[in-house]
């Protein structure tokens, strides 16, 4: 299987990919989105974005976004940490 693809309608995205881009193992990974931990949102282009996906997975702390094509070529990833820092002793 190709890093992402389609079969009836649905969206399938190899879990390694998803993993690494969220800094997780992919086995947590899939341990996480059974228990809820990791969500996602599909978003189907229109007019000008028509044949384009985005999907985003969110992690409690990391979120990764995808965007590709129809024919499941990545056009753009993008992820970014949450975890919050202690701020320094003043």
């Amino acid at each position: 299987m190709s890093q992402i693809s389609f079969s009836d309608q649905m969206i399938e995205i190899d879990a390694t990919l998803i993993a690494k881009g969220l800094g997780m193992h992919p086995d947590a990974l899939r341990q996480a989105m059974r228990e809820g931990h990791v969500t996602r949102t599909v978003e189907k282009g229109e007019a000008d974005d028509a044949g384009r996906f985005r999907v985003t997975f969110y992690a409690p702390n990391r979120r990764l976004r995808l965007l590709f094509n129809s024919e499941g070529i990545i056009l753009q990833t993008s992820s970014a940490d949450y975890s919050r820092k202690p701020r320094p002793a003043s």
